[in-house]
């Protein structure tokens, strides 16, 4: 089996938990989901790059505020134990909305490009890597990529309807190499032990 890097956006996987749980988060293990959508591509999962961000925290944080932390660190202690995982942190920024507070992830995406920009450099064996993202931010570097001989699967989802939060620009998905729609089973063959 080739030897792959696998890219998870944190974000988009929790949206699609979510949507996917009608409401509730799946729970599912990170690190055998990312695996096995590899071996479904005949790859041998090298590295999983996990980008993420803390949950927000007032200068001084309520007890939602503190509970959500908290479940954080348990979760990120848990998940760096496993040598093959690489977690890259932004942050939670809070911005005032029409009806409430809004949450949005801020420097995540800068991350990933950076990380993406030095694959060659830094790995120079790879050929292929696998990102599972849904966002056309990253049509450029993924095409700066395929550039440099490296094949990318993309594992991502969408929704026909312009209004859904899954609408997806074509240009993400003609930039891959192959694209593979994330399906709940994805999700439910990977259970948390």
């Amino acid at each position: 089996m080739e030897e792959k890097l696998v890219f998870m956006d944190a974000g988009f996987l929790s949206k699609l938990s979510k949507h996917f749980g009608k409401g509730r988060y799946l729970v599912y293990d990170i690190i055998n989901f990312a695996r096995n959508l590899a071996i479904k591509q005949n790859l041998f999962c090298k590295k999983i790059f996990y980008y993420t961000a803390p949950p927000f925290q007032s200068p001084i944080p309520n007890k939602i505020e503190n509970k959500r932390k908290e479940n954080y660190d348990k979760f990120i202690r848990a998940i760096s134990k496993e040598r093959d995982i690489l977690i890259r942190e932004g942050r939670c920024q809070r911005i005032r909305g029409e009806k409430d507070f809004e949450f949005c992830q801020k420097g995540v995406d800068t991350l990933l490009t950076m990380d993406l920009t030095s694959v060659s450099i830094n790995y120079p064996q790879i050929k292929e890597i696998v990102l599972i993202l849904c966002d056309s931010d990253f049509v450029p570097i993924i095409n700066n990529l395929k550039k440099r001989g490296i094949k990318i699967v993309l594992y991502t989802y969408y929704e026909k309807s312009r209004n859904s939060i899954f609408s997806t620009s074509n240009d993400l998905i003609k930039s891959a190499d192959k694209y593979i729609l994330l399906s709940k089973e994805d999700f439910d063959n990977n259970p948390l032990k």
